[in-house]
């Protein structure tokens, strides 16, 4: 996301939470600090981490992809051809081929794990102008991406390998008509298992919002805190982790959601100073993955890193399910 006022106010019981957080994680026996790159202006914005470790990271700065292992501290750039053309690139997931979507700027690209590109799909113009591609989720049959500049989700069909245009499905102003329009700032999306419900997150609301995809039907998710404008976020099951940095102490908060994904509890806040201005987070391995972006402090200042926490909601079984998302 663009960058925001950094938020100091950290409690001292906040603060020994994340102390123990770190040193679960490093009882794993893994990295509690990834390095993506040590160049000046990389400016790590979106994550993804494959089932099988492989880490994938976006630069905003500079549009580059960065890929490395769970295993390894240091990520290297990952030579998706082309990607450096949009200059920003903030959301990166991979689809169960190992096929990286990535977003920014005007542009959804989508290259095999070679780095070859497949696909490039341009945006339209929004009813505020021009798009600004924020994050993306992938379904069984779609890909939707927000748009931060316009209060806009859009979509783009997926058949196998093809992936269709991508077209304006969702002008969420509807759901909430007297909020001025270039407010709405559409950043964060997941999808449920099956595709059928979105949460996308609002920075300008402070809210999360509820999609039907059948029926486009919009509500907000009832959290129970004043601010749940969130950034980057990830969906396991009926738990959703969310990144705040505005509205909120920087970090990273967990919520326990109803069956119907319509409201819930914030049951964790792990925030800190090993956090630099989050932007979103990865899951895998009862661990966390969350991505120190600097946005505030352009072009902020290397090595720019990731930081990996334990889970405090996930079981040993369930992390060694297949748990990235």
């Amino acid at each position: 996301m663009p960058a925001t006022t950094r938020l100091l106010c950290l409690g001292a019981s906040i603060l020994l939470a994340v102390a123990g957080q770190t040193a679960h994680a490093e009882a794993h026996g893994l990295p509690t600090t990834y390095v993506v790159s040590r160049d000046p202006g990389i400016l790590p914005e979106g994550i993804t981490v494959q089932r099988n470790g492989t880490i994938y990271v976006s630069s905003d700065g500079t549009g580059r992809l960065f890929r490395g292992r769970v295993g390894n501290s240091d990520l290297q750039p990952f030579p998706a051809q082309g990607v450096e053309a949009r200059q920003s690139t903030r959301g990166v997931h991979t689809d169960s081929r190992g096929n990286v979507f990535s977003v920014g700027g005007t542009s959804l690209t989508v290259h095999d794990p070679r780095g070859r590109l497949l696909a490039t799909r341009t945006a339209p113009d929004g009813p505020l102008g021009a798009p600004d591609l924020n994050d993306l989720v992938i379904t069984k049959n779609a890909v939707y991406v927000t748009d931060w500049a316009n209060p806009v989700v859009l979509r783009a069909d997926l058949r196998g390998d093809r992936v269709g245009p991508l077209v304006p499905w969702l002008d969420v102003r509807s759901a909430f008509p007297q909020f001025p329009a270039r407010y709405w700032l559409l950043n964060g999306i997941v999808a449920d298992k099956a595709g059928t419900t979105l949460l996308v997150a609002s920075n300008g609301t402070e809210a999360v919002w509820r999609v039907d995809t059948a029926t486009h039907a919009v509500e907000q998710v009832q959290v129970g805190d004043a601010s749940f404008g969130a950034d980057g976020m990830v969906l396991h099951g009926r738990t959703l982790y969310a990144v705040l940095n505005y509205g909120a102490p920087n970090g990273v908060y967990i919520a326990e959601l109803s069956e119907d994904l319509r409201s819930g509890v914030v049951t964790h806040r792990l925030t800190g100073e090993q956090f630099d201005l989050p932007t979103t987070l990865a899951r895998h391995d009862c661990r966390l993955y969350v991505v120190n972006s600097q946005l505030d402090d352009r072009p902020g200042t290397p090595p720019y890193t990731v930081t990996a926490i334990d889970d405090p909601v996930c079981s040993d079984d369930d992390g060694r399910s297949g748990t990235a998302d």
